[in-house]
């Protein structure tokens, strides 16, 4: 994909020239040919933090970067509810949700509301009017998306990957871009157009919360980024951060999501990755369209708008997701790039608060025309030509109640010192943070008695302005529900709750709750079966979606064909430059007709074979292999069930198959060994062969269970060295411990 140098000064695909044209004679009079065009650019729960041109040391955005090098960059861009359908209705209509609703269907769009929705105006006063992407705006019964575009491609993110007709899989970040080069490409020379491409990145695929590909899949242009760059943890991950938050936001979602995606630092670092790498995937998507608009000739008159629906918690505070008070919900990216504009403001960072309710008044008037009065935003465009505005807002409103029996609504003002808000169904809990002393929102002041004037001053404005926008919220009904706990034993219970005996049936739901090539992996009447027929040039797997896993005694019933060979992934992890159904990791083997492998401890793509079904292992720290006991080997007859299981507590791994021992593991590799991990079922490369699996209980132990030291369970003297993997050199002999 061809850009322009990364220390170009300019936009080489946008030169910027200042347009003039001809006064405007009203709403429906003929206007002049060089009225701007209009890109907008639209990522789902992107913080802005995520984007270089906002600070972050490893995000590689060098279109948005440079868009904003040469554009204006906002510092102080919010949302008024940070939730997907409810930013998006509010862009759409230009009002905050409490009064685009109605008192008992708050994040639900009126007929009232959907008269003056920006593409409709837009298009009546002649521009072409196009869509692609994430819709998920609440609208009435009867409304028609057509009645608004010229040209409508709603693109989901289930899933994200795209089969197309030659059977290749493309992102839809890519289609999306796709279906908005298609639109340029047929776009009149003498008509203006508005284009919105809203992409379903960076959002998580909440049903796979398999780390990396599975829960933030990414486009392939961004295949093999930041696998090198070390992963800082969050910054506001100190324990008592989170201690300090009422119990109503300790049992929400934000809590549970945590436990999905950023509970333990391996979690964290692959989900880190995978989440820059959705947003390169979309930079590189957003180059991909300015070259195409620079060939076409209309980078000159396309002005560019690059934000978000909301922000979002990387495991900051101990939360996930959005649906907070706190800056990192609320904050989004507003890059926008004006070819008009003048040099003299070129580049320029700006402190002045903007939101998405500012969207469609600025968009009406970069187009000449008159602004609904209906609407509550204002336009920003003298920010963006001049970097002033006359009487610029001093304050905010922010608010939410989307999904109100599950995530505590609350409502308040943001002004550049402090920010109120009340949690109104918690007895109106109040925060009050001094933004300035206190950037990072650690100190809740509301009980302050020196800043009770304050607390009184912005309370009161609160009301005047919950008043202006639509009133109070109608009482709820019923209580908060409670997501999750603040601590589970076991994180793994979150997304997969446990029966009455503590175990749940992995294959109860059929092939819902599992990521596999259908070709391959079938399910019926409560069988899982993978089947080839020798073709296969690497070993295939499907993984479990719904968890992952850390300590945990799994049982299974396994029947292979002769000749077969199979195995159950634990505590794993994709191998996406391998394909995108590729696991390595900790694995038991199911092998027919191979005692001395099956049941034993290996590593798939790793460090090979760990423990033969014969043989009790210690890795000492430096990764070398210690036996360190025996166990007896027997035969288990192929075409046959037989139960494997496997019990996994902290860094000791074992496994047998009908009651029998088989892989007895001690980990002390702290460098080459994993905690935790995605559980999959292998289909091998090779002969045709046929795995089936069954009756698979799993019950999750504790995440908490001590990590055993060399101390706690010493290498005896004797001990010998495990022999290598494959033929043996000619007079190897086995080390001994003792006399390393």
């Amino acid at each position: 994909m061809p850009l322009p140098p990364s220390n170009s000064s300019s936009l080489s695909y946008m030169k910027p020239k200042l347009l003039f044209f001809a006064g405007l004679l009203g709403f429906l009079t003929a206007l002049d040919a060089k009225r701007p065009n209009i890109v907008f650019f639209f990522t789902d729960d992107q913080t802005s933090g995520a984007l270089a041109c906002y600070g972050h040391p490893l995000a590689k955005t060098p279109v948005i970067d440079r868009l904003a090098a040469e554009g204006t960059r906002f510092a102080n861009s919010f949302v008024s509810q940070s939730i997907c359908w409810v930013s998006r209705t509010t862009i759409l209509t230009g009002l905050t949700g409490r009064s685009f609703g109605t008192p008992g269907q708050h994040d639900l769009a009126t007929p009232e509301s959907i008269k003056h929705l920006y593409p409709g105006i837009l298009r009546k006063a002649g521009y072409r009017t196009g869509f692609a992407g994430k819709w998920h705006a609440k609208m009435p019964r009867g409304f028609k998306a057509s009645d608004y575009f010229e040209v409508y491609n709603p693109i989901g993110r289930n899933p994200f990957y795209k089969k197309q007709p030659d059977g290749s899989l493309r992102h839809e970040t890519d289609l999306i871009v796709d279906k908005g080069i298609e639109f340029i490409k047929s776009q009149p020379k003498d008509k203006p157009f508005a284009l919105n491409m809203w992409f379903n990145a960076c959002h998580a695929e909440d049903g796979d919360r398999r780390p990396g590909i599975g829960h933030f899949p990414w486009p392939f242009s961004a295949n093999g980024l930041y696998a090198e760059d070390e992963m800082a943890p969050p910054r506001l991950n100190d324990p008592k951060i989170f201690e300090s938050q009422p119990d109503f936001l300790k049992t929400t979602i934000n809590r549970e999501r945590f436990f999905w995606r950023w509970n333990s630092d391996r979690k964290y670092r692959i989900n880190m990755r995978a989440y820059l790498r959705m947003v390169t995937g979309i930079d590189n998507a957003i180059g991909r369209f300015l070259k195409i608009l620079e060939e076409q000739g209309l980078a000159d008159d396309t002005i560019i708008v690059y934000s978000a629906d909301n922000g979002y918690h990387l495991g900051n505070r101990g939360f996930a997701g959005k649906w907070s008070h706190y800056e990192e919900s609320l904050r989004v990216p507003m890059v926008v790039y004006d070819p008009r504009a003048p040099k003299s403001v070129r580049g320029q960072v700006l402190e002045q608060s903007v939101l998405n309710l500012d969207l469609p008044s600025t968009f009406i008037d970069w187009a000449g025309l008159p602004i609904p009065e209906s609407y509550q935003g204002r336009s920003f465009k003298p920010l963006v030509s001049t970097g002033k505005a006359e009487d610029w807002r001093t304050h905010t409103f922010h608010e939410h109640f989307a999904v109100r029996h599950r995530i505590p609504p609350f409502e308040g003002l943001r002004n550049d010192r402090f920010k109120y808000v009340r949690y109104v169904d918690e007895g109106n809990y109040e925060f009050l943070h001094d933004l300035r002393k206190d950037p990072d929102e650690l100190v809740n002041l509301a009980k302050d008695p020196k800043h009770e004037k304050t607390l009184l001053k912005m309370r009161k404005a609160t009301d005047r302005r919950v008043k202006e926008l639509g009133g109070p919220l109608s009482p709820k009904k019923g209580a908060l529900g409670v997501s999750t706990p603040a601590y589970p034993k076991a994180a793994a219970t979150v997304a997969n709750r446990p029966g009455a005996n503590g175990f749940s049936n992995l294959l109860a739901g059929g092939m819902r709750a599992w990521s596999g090539d259908p070709k391959l992996w079938s399910h019926k009447n409560g069988v899982l079966m993978g089947k080839s027929d020798g073709s296969l040039k690497m070993n295939h797997f499907i993984t479990w979606k719904v968890a992952t896993v850390r300590n945990f005694d799994l049982r299974v019933k396994a029947r292979i064909s002769a000749g077969g060979n199979s195995g159950i992934q634990y505590r794993s992890v994709h191998a996406p430059e391998l394909g995108l159904d590729v696991i390595t990791g900790y694995q038991c083997d199911v092998v027919a007709g191979k005692s001395q492998f099956n049941g034993m401890v290996y590593e798939e793509k790793g460090r090979g074979i760990l423990a033969r079904a014969h043989d009790k292992v210690t890795i000492d720290p430096k990764g070398d292999q210690w036996v360190v006991g025996k166990l007896e080997v027997k035969d288990f007859a192929p075409g046959e069930w037989h139960e494997y299981r496997i019990l996994v507590e902290g860094n000791r791994l074992r496994h047998w198959i009908n009651g029998h021992p088989t892989g007895d593991l001690l980990d002390l590799d702290e460098k080459g060994r994993a905690l935790d991990g995605v559980l999959a079922l292998q289909l091998h490369k090779g002969p045709p062969m046929t795995i089936e699996f069954k009756d698979m209980l799993i019950k999750h132990l504790p995440d908490d269970l001590p990590i055993l030291k060399l101390k706690d369970r010493p290498i005896p003297a004797d001990a010998l060295g495990a022999p290598p993997r494959g033929k043996l050199p000619k007079g190897w002999k086995p080390p001994v411990y003792g006399e390393r």
